[in-house]
């Protein structure tokens, strides 16, 4: 079965696409494409470099990861992942905003529904 995603922006040099429970940004051309495929590709290797990787090419992010969403002031997205380096997606300010309300609606019920999570 294949996933239908909830948001999808696409932009010339990468895509972003929000499921329910996991935000992709895949990058469409280039070296860095290529070792986004090969990151991915290997879970073992993605938990054990994911913080050096992701400096360099962004990858995917579990939605109970997600510490904070919210837009800057320049418009971007950022989104503040616990244990990993920030994520600044550069969308259109309304693309942001309306990724940054779904991503605030959904983070919580992507925590609630992880095994041992208590929310208060």
């Amino acid at each position: 079965m294949v996933k239908k995603p909830i948001l999808k922006v696409d932009k010339p040099h990468f895509v972003v696409k929000l499921y329910e429970d996991v935000l992709e940004v895949d990058l469409k051309e280039g070296a860095k494409r290529k070792l986004e495929r090969v990151v991915e590709a290997h879970p073992v290797l993605r938990r054990s470099l994911g913080f050096m990787f992701q400096t360099i090419v962004p990858l995917d992010v579990a939605l109970d990861a997600i510490d904070v969403v919210n837009v800057d002031e320049k418009g971007r997205l950022k989104i503040s992942v616990l244990n990993r380096k920030d994520l600044i997606i550069p969308l259109k300010v309304d693309e942001s905003r309306r990724f940054a309300e779904k991503l605030n609606e959904l983070v919580p019920l992507a925590k609630a529904k992880k095994p041992g999570m208590i929310i208060f």
